[in-house]
């Protein structure tokens, strides 16, 4: 029986090509106390490897956490399985309103602490009292009331290339560094003013609502479905788009366009581009923005150091990076002095 991937990228990218089929990018999450998360990792795994699903799914005793993809013509027989879930059933997935059949290249699905990381204990406050729900209608309505302030809730490399009008974007590289820092902030106007907090699909909000609550903000709302199902009710209901630029995303897309406007700037000339890349050099993989002209001159690379490593044997390269690894510095350091035209 298999319970894990067994492909490496590339062949499954020449599959995917060679199959043809468009497939769909999803995401979803649902707090839910599960048992035994383990258990409920390996059914989903069972199922979904048959169906061509694809993707990052985070399991943990709090629920679960999907960003996948799935070829349309197998989507109903997905959808089917969620709902055969108990706590699945008829749930709201979230589908990309841009498309990429190679957003997602594996399917991983791992054993989590928390399906986010949000350096809480669940223990001490009701992680069910929860901010108000509101939809991109109601959002824009409270979006021109005076006495709103929103936050937004994502990192410092997601609110660079795309925002709300007017948010507070804090300059973070974490989750659960924002949360205190937001509380800090904004504590004098706890009793005052209507806390809006919004995210990419919802999920962080959905714990800082009721975080924030506990902490005595007394008017706590969150936008229901993140930016991406904003997206999907502005453009199908004909509304006002109050957001700015474009929405980052956990895939290979790494982002979509919400907004027409370009609001962030190439990191190595300071022109206007709002398109994240990798550097090439697998030892660096740093994440940040670079327009096409600097894509050409630098190779792909962040720096002329990295371009020139790229150069070396590819048995050299690996020699550099063994025993060094990436992890969560991939975000932080598009802080990077290297980078001439990133704030810092």
């Amino acid at each position: 029986m298999q319970l894990y991937n067994k492909l490496s990228a590339e062949e499954r990218r020449q599959l995917i090509r060679e199959a043809g089929k468009e497939r769909l990018t999803i995401s979803f999450y649902q707090y839910h106390k599960l048992e035994n998360p383990k258990l409920f990792r390996d059914h989903l795994f069972i199922n979904w490897h048959p169906l061509d699903v694809l993707g990052r799914i985070y399991v943990a005793n709090e629920g679960i956490n999907a960003q996948l993809s799935v070829p349309g013509d197998r989507f109903e027989e997905f959808k089917k399985h969620v709902d055969s879930i108990s706590f699945l059933k008829d749930i709201r997935l979230n589908i990309a309103r841009e498309h990429d059949d190679e957003s997602f290249l594996k399917l991983t699905i791992k054993v989590r602490n928390k399906i986010v990381a949000d350096g809480l204990n669940d223990d001490t406050f009701d992680v069910t009292n929860k901010g108000t729900h509101v939809n991109a209608q109601s959002f824009n309505e409270l979006l021109e009331n005076p006495d709103t302030i929103l936050v937004d809730m994502r990192n410092h490399y997601e609110s660079e290339i795309g925002h709300f009008k007017n948010a507070i974007t804090p300059d973070v590289d974490t989750f659960r560094e924002s949360l205190p820092i937001i509380e800090n902030d904004l504590k004098e106007f706890k009793e005052t003013k209507k806390l809006v907090m919004y995210c990419t699909g919802g999920i962080r909000c959905e714990k800082a609502s009721a975080y924030y609550k506990h902490k005595g903000f007394k008017d706590v709302y969150q936008l229901e479905g993140g930016i991406i199902e904003y997206h999907r009710q502005v453009t199908e209901q004909g509304l006002e788009n109050k957001f700015i630029g474009k929405n980052f995303v956990f895939d290979h897309r790494l982002s979509e366009t919400i907004g027409t406007e370009i609001i962030a700037k190439c990191h190595q000339c300071g022109n206007p581009c709002d398109s994240h890349t990798n550097c090439a050099n697998d030892a660096c993989h740093l994440l940040f923005i670079q327009c096409t002209d600097c894509q050409n001159s630098f190779e792909n690379c962040c720096s002329t150091e990295c371009q020139e490593i790229t150069h070396l044997p590819v048995e050299e390269q690996k020699q550099l990076r063994a025993g060094h690894y990436n992890s969560n510095n991939i975000f932080k350091k598009g802080k990077s002095e290297k980078l001439l035209f990133k704030k810092h």
